[in-house]
């Protein structure tokens, strides 16, 4: 028990390192490819903070662990969007300004509904995951689609602020190589530690998925959003969550499922996790697309946001006693 107790904090600080090196190493290096800042935003910083829920849920699918992956995709989005953006409306409230992000969020409430209609037979088929996969690839290229007809949006700006032009090409290289090297590792060892601890405590892979996994794969999506929140780039702070949703929602369920298909899900995904996680994504689309003024996630959403959490979290717990 110790040792997988020390396995799941080295897998989440390695996980944490990793991951901030694998995107800083991967946005350099499409900004040398010719990339524009908003794509590097979108896709390839977006790919990269969902980098650790992507490895984990796939390791997890390639041992069996089904019910370890799927709840480590909807617990990440669970996380992200009560604890994670609740947390950074309290630092500093967010004004949706970015035309992009205004028709990000009804994707996501979109990606969100498609995924639960598949659930629906509390299976989830190859041919599901499938489906999943080619929803995220027509998100993609809606993405390339999107970014070259809007060159003015104010998430370039962002993104453009924060990319560290100092780091040469082969550094940003070497940064992407080492740092996807130690993600596959340091997520390995955070899926042995999880299934380890599940097993002596008795508790299901699910729940351990929905919490412990969840949170600590959320990690890098936490520190940009804070950090982006203080710096006052509100567009690319909710375009981290709003990104890595669609990315968790589409990308790391479809792998799970095409890796291993599920038979029979647990039925608290469908009358528990699914539900909450949907509610949520609701919430975030009327707080941020705004009915008839800017949208705007304002310090009292971001309480009720952080709260609806740690409600979530002692219901969580209480149903694994």
């Amino acid at each position: 028990m110790l040792i997988a107790a020390l396995a799941i904090l080295a897998g989440f600080v390695l996980l944490i390192w990793s991951a901030d090196r694998f995107v800083d190493g991967a946005a350099v290096s499409a900004k040398y490819a010719g990339l524009s800042p908003l794509l590097i935003g979108m896709l390839v910083i977006g790919f990269g903070t969902s980098a650790p829920e992507m490895l984990v849920s796939a390791l997890a699918a390639l041992d069996g662990n089904t019910n370890l992956a799927l709840g480590n995709a909807i617990g990440s989005n669970i996380v992200n969007t009560s604890l994670i953006l609740g947390c950074t409306a309290l630092i500093a409230p967010i004004a949706v300004q970015s035309t992009i992000l205004k028709k990000e969020i009804p994707i996501l409430v979109g990606a969100v509904l498609v995924v639960g209609a598949l659930f629906m037979n509390n299976a989830l088929s190859r041919l599901d995951a499938w489906v999943i996969l080619a929803a995220f690839f027509a998100f993609i290229f809606w993405s390339l689609k999107t970014a070259k007809m809007t060159p003015d949006s104010s998430l370039e700006a962002d993104v453009e602020e924060t990319a560290n032009t100092n780091i040469s090409l082969k550094k940003a290289i070497f940064m992407l190589v080492t740092g996807l090297v130690i993600l596959i590792g340091s997520s390995r060892l955070l899926v042995w530690g999880a299934v380890e601890i599940a097993t002596e405590l008795q508790v299901s892979d699910l729940i351990i998925g929905l919490t412990i996994v969840a949170l600590g794969t959320s990690l890098p999506e936490l520190a940009s959003s804070i950090i982006a929140a203080r710096k006052g780039q509100h567009d690319l702070a909710l375009g981290n969550i709003i990104g890595s949703n669609i990315f968790n929602i589409l990308a790391v369920v479809g792998i799970a499922g095409a890796i291993q298909p599920i038979e029979s899900l647990s039925l608290d995904i469908m009358h528990r996790d699914w539900p909450f996680m949907a509610v949520l994504t609701v919430a975030i689309f009327f707080m941020g697309i705004g009915l008839k003024k800017q949208g705007r996630i304002n310090r009292v959403e971001g309480g009720i946001l952080l709260s609806a959490y740690i409600g979530y979290t002692l219901w969580l717990v209480t149903s694994a006693l």
